[in-house]
């Protein structure tokens, strides 16, 4: 102050969740609000995986993968869960991205957080997961892929992809397919974790 003299500081933003000042009162409402969505069953963790050709393209066109991310592990967790040979029910979830792997390296995936059932289609009652068991992650694995690479290709041929330095001969409509083709021939990463001991753990986690 130029009157008294008293000074006090104030920090630019840095919009980290663990920040008392910028994020942390946010999380910490965000968290009561979510308290009261969580449903006293098991829950279940699910974390969807990119390869590396793949994040390579991610990390040029984040805002348009990351919807197709998201948008891609939501679609196959409802519909395998929706299928009568595996669970029959609807599903909703909590899904968050992690774009960093521990080792500080560029590793997009996305952590979903699953209730371990849901209502039946006619929603008269509710359809529990075998216990310990959720989903197979093979039949997972192998419908994401499908679902990703089908939106990805959409997204080239709308134009809504770019490419530069060592990713510039992507622009290639040829390359691309290749790149898609060998992609396809991966066996992607889907996995998922012992269940959480109650609806408190997810919070927590």
């Amino acid at each position: 102050c130029r009157t008294c003299g008293t000074i006090r500081v104030a920090y630019n933003s840095c919009r980290n969740r663990h920040c008392p000042k910028c994020q942390g009162a946010a999380a910490r409402d965000w968290l009561v609000a979510r308290a009261g969505d969580l449903l006293p069953v098991p829950w279940f963790h699910v974390v969807f995986t990119l390869p590396p050709e793949i994040a390579a393209i991610t990390f040029q066109n984040k805002k348009v993968v990351y919807g197709i991310l998201f948008k891609s592990a939501t679609e196959t967790l409802r519909i395998i869960a929706a299928d009568p040979r595996h669970l029959g029910a609807g599903i909703g979830l909590i899904a968050v991205l992690h774009s960093w792997g521990q080792t500080l390296s560029y590793h997009p995936h996305l952590h979903c957080i699953v209730p371990g059932g849901g209502p039946s289609p006619d929603g008269s009652r509710w359809i529990a997961c075998r216990p310990g068991f959720f989903l197979p992650v093979r039949v997972l694995s192998r419908l994401f892929r499908r679902l990703f690479l089908e939106a990805l290709r959409a997204a080239f041929e709308a134009g809504q992809l770019q490419f530069f330095g060592d990713l510039v001969d992507l622009a290639d409509p040829q390359a691309f397919a290749r790149l898609l083709a060998s992609a396809s021939r991966r066996n992607w990463v889907v996995y998922a974790k012992p269940p959480f001991g109650g609806p408190e753990q997810v919070l927590a986690y």
